[in-house]
């Protein structure tokens, strides 16, 4: 590996390098090269060029137009790997990029949040003119990636391609970056943060306080959750055992007072809980099981419990 001294510059940076492939023995592959672009103290993620394929036997060129802004730096990394006794051999310089180099370069790149399934839209602005022989993809710090969905004019000299990460997990939350390939050589876009949180579900089942014929009592018992919050909406869910859903209500107190039900029947009360953005409600959370009083039963009625609370 050959490694850069690490950069910090107020606008795109260019370098650009040659580099010659010599060839292998018969039956053994040529040597690749790896470019990475490391930012800050993050790890080296993904190359974002590599030269495999035949040898080429002559001097190539290639671009890199870098687009991390201070107080951000970053570092180029060059890796060889062969199988054999022959590498790569590069010429490497650095210099201000002019406004007609063929190479895009990016503006900053937001960072996106959403709850776990939805889909992560990610959009750079390209300084630029949409080519039809340039390659855009969102390239994750991991190996999540995702090809460009469309893109749309800013003004004559600038456009935003947008991305798609479909059915986000927790697993995908980390950096992300967008990168141009065209035919000269590479554009870099700075990290951005993807993370995703899993919607709410409560631990505990509601708690039974009070019991008549057409209507149950219950206290939420929702302060402690599996996922994340702030907790913006909660639900009471209730149910015959027969599985017939009766109503989704929200509440806005720690108790609530679920009426006009049916006397002597039993009944399965959960709650929901949601957090901001799309795809913010959890599952129902545990079931507490209550049966509603006879009708005309006195309010002293014996109450069991046998893991769920049963009236």
């Amino acid at each position: 590996q050959l490694l850069l001294p690490p950069l910090k510059e107020n606008d795109t940076h260019c370098l650009s390098f040659l580099f010659y492939q010599a060839g292998g023995r018969e039956g053994v592959a040529p040597a690749t090269l790896n470019v990475y672009v490391k930012e800050n103290n993050n790890a080296l993620g993904i190359p974002v060029f590599n030269s495999s394929g035949p040898a080429y036997h002559i001097w190539k060129e290639v671009e890199l137009a870098v687009s991390i802004f201070w107080p951000n730096q970053y570092q180029l990394v060059l890796e060889a790997v062969s199988t054999g006794q022959k590498g790569v051999t590069c010429d490497i310089c650095a210099s201000p990029c002019v406004p007609t180099v063929s190479t895009p370069h990016f503006l900053h790149i937001k960072g996106v949040e959403v709850n776990a399934g939805q889909t992560a839209l990610f959009q750079c602005t390209v300084n630029g003119r949409p080519q039809s022989n340039l390659r855009l993809y969102l390239q994750g710090m991991g190996s999540r990636q995702a090809v460009v969905k469309e893109t749309k004019p800013v003004n004559s000299r600038r456009y935003v391609a947008a991305f798609d990460v479909e059915n986000t997990t927790k697993g995908d939350s980390g950096h992300y970056r967008c990168i141009a390939q065209s035919e000269r050589g590479v554009g870099v876009s700075s990290y951005a943060e993807l993370t995703v949180k899993q919607p709410p579900v409560p631990i505990a089942p509601p708690q039974l306080t009070a019991v008549g014929a057409t209507y149950l009592w219950i206290q939420l018992n929702a302060n402690s959750i599996n996922g994340d919050g702030p907790i913006v909406e909660r639900e009471v869910e209730y149910r015959t055992m027969a599985g017939t859903l009766i109503d989704t209500t929200p509440v806005d107190k720690p108790t609530h007072k679920i009426g006009h039900l049916d006397p002597d029947t039993e009944y399965e009360i959960s709650v929901l809980l949601t957090r901001p953005l799309e795809g913010g409600t959890g599952n129902p959370g545990p079931v507490l099981r209550a049966r509603t009083k006879c009708a005309g039963e006195s309010e002293s009625a014996h109450m069991t419990q046998s893991g769920s609370q049963t009236v």
